[in-house]
């Protein structure tokens, strides 16, 4: 590991005079980024500590929806009650997302910038356009049994690892953080770039800025949403397919759907689609079935990884009847 510096802060600005430096890192809970830094693959001369920065808090916005802070753990973030709630998906991803250890250390913003678990990504012996741009990426041809079958390009076959952020996608979260010339802020939707032939440049987030919240917007049909997890063991582990899903079913007709998909692109991956196909339709398995069709024709799979149409197929119908049979009670 290389030697670096460490630095401790208290206020926003001193944080970002500190992350100016090219060669610094934000350092919340570490869970990821310590790891990377261990085998080599991220290298920062400096850890700049966010931990004591005044971001810790869930609040209730004047619109109706939630603020929460950067520095916000995801066991308290699973934990508060107005979360689970209004946004159930939210804190039931984050529970899925890791071990109650991980949890308590783990902030939200650095949930929205942990990096791919991709085996060539992770070893710096191995080529990665991702971690050395132009080197290639033998995962195309090589192991990528749990690795994109959506939004994939020639460049890079991997994964996002986030959970929270799957559920964050279906309930049009935003993102917001600070630079040194003021404010800004991100739509989920927009907070993620395409692979492209770019794929070491992951989010738009200006250079040297710090994520200090996000927000949700008020959303009535999340408060009847669920988040489920396919993984390949039922222990601590990433998914290989995951699914965020809110529904509001009026007289057996669907008024307002949120579907987002994980482990299958190298972003959550906002079913829009489908949710088109569904708004003003029957709420029925067969519409169900159809709508993840629709949106999963778009999907270019290789030759280990065509599993993952048919598990989150199954996945959407399985937990939109769930909630249209809850609704119907």
């Amino acid at each position: 590991m290389r030697e670096f510096g460490y630095q401790r802060v208290f206020d926003v600005p001193d944080a970002l005079a500190f992350g100016a430096d090219p060669e610094a890192r934000y350092l919340g809970g570490g869970t990821n980024l310590v790891d990377l830094m261990k085998t080599g693959v991220d290298r920062p001369a400096l850890l700049v500590d966010v931990r004591e920065l005044p971001l810790d808090r869930i609040e209730a916005t004047d619109s109706g929806g939630l603020r929460i802070g950067a520095t916000v753990t995801n066991s308290d973030l699973a934990a508060h009650p107005e979360v689970r709630r209004r946004y159930p998906a939210l804190a039931q991803a984050v529970l899925a997302g890791a071990s109650g250890q991980l949890r308590n250390m783990a902030t939200v913003g650095g949930n929205l910038l942990q990096r791919t678990r991709c085996g060539y990504f992770t070893d710096s012996s191995q080529p990665c356009n991702k971690r050395i741009p132009g080197s290639g990426c033998p995962a195309i041809k090589g192991e990528h049994r749990n690795h994109a079958i959506l939004g994939a390009s020639e460049h890079c076959v991997a994964v996002h690892p986030s959970d929270m952020s799957v559920a964050l996608a279906a309930f049009d979260a935003v993102v917001h953080y600070e630079t040194a010339d003021g404010p800004g802020e991100l739509p989920l939707a927009e907070f993620y770039l395409p692979v492209g032939d770019t794929p070491h440049l992951e989010t738009a987030l200006p250079s040297g800025a710090l994520i200090t919240g996000i927000t949700l917007p008020p959303a009535p049909v999340a408060a009847d949403s669920r988040y489920r997890k396919v993984r390949e063991r039922a222990s601590y582990a990433f998914a290989i397919g995951s699914v965020a899903a809110a529904l509001d079913v009026r007289d057996g007709a669907v008024r307002e759907v949120r579907l987002a998909f994980g482990a299958v692109a190298s972003r959550p991956w906002r079913a829009r689609e489908a949710e088109r196909v569904l708004t003003g339709g029957p709420a029925t398995p067969h519409a169900f079935a159809d709508a993840a069709d629709t949106e999963l024709a778009a999907a270019e799979v290789l030759p280990h990884n065509r599993y993952k149409v048919a598990l989150v197929r199954n996945l959407v119908v399985a937990m939109l009847t769930e909630l249209a049979e809850e609704a119907a009670r």
